[in-house]
């Protein structure tokens, strides 16, 4: 039970690993000479960032998947400290459902998010706002790590749903 606890736990660090990384780097969109995020667009060569602001064309769209992966982010923290919290609180063969609900509510989030983007990414790279041509680039890491983070709090959110507390 020990270590069927430990791989929970390092499970669920890693999802909100995963949900930081994925949040905060400049890599959601790469090309040739720059990288682009949910946050700034940044050019390589010089190594100067500009903010993303409300002169970019879909710029609500970039605010719900910022708000999105924030979201996320919180519920999956949120989600190991109520774990941690029922771990100590919990009559023995309970579920851990109030952190699996949470999870889940943190997996949603980072589909959301991370579908908007999908749909909408396209229109958010023809904005007049960037300086230069960013339309020929590519997802990037940031981009596929939201997408692991959404199977890997799925699972880990199944997992609590199905974990019964042992002796």
């Amino acid at each position: 039970m020990l270590i069927l606890l430990a791989f929970i736990i390092v499970f669920h660090i890693t999802s909100a690993a995963l949900l930081f990384i994925s949040t905060i780097d400049n890599a959601w969109w790469v090309g040739d000479n720059f990288s682009t995020d949910v946050w700034r667009m940044c050019v390589t060569n010089m190594s100067t960032c500009m903010a993303i602001t409300d002169e970019f064309n879909e710029y609500q769209s970039i605010q719900a998947v910022q708000a999105a992966m924030i979201l996320s982010t919180i519920f999956c923290c949120v989600a190991f400290l109520v774990f941690i919290l029922q771990l100590f609180r919990l009559k023995q063969g309970e579920r851990f459902v109030l952190t699996s609900i949470i999870q889940l509510l943190s997996c949603l989030c980072v589909m959301i998010a991370a579908s908007i983007y999908t749909d909408r990414h396209e229109e958010l790279h023809q904005s007049h706002g960037y300086r230069m041509e960013v339309s020929k680039g590519q997802y990037g890491y940031s981009f596929v790590l939201a997408w692991i983070a959404f199977a890997f709090t799925l699972i880990s959110g199944v997992m609590y749903l199905v974990l019964r507390k042992r002796k």
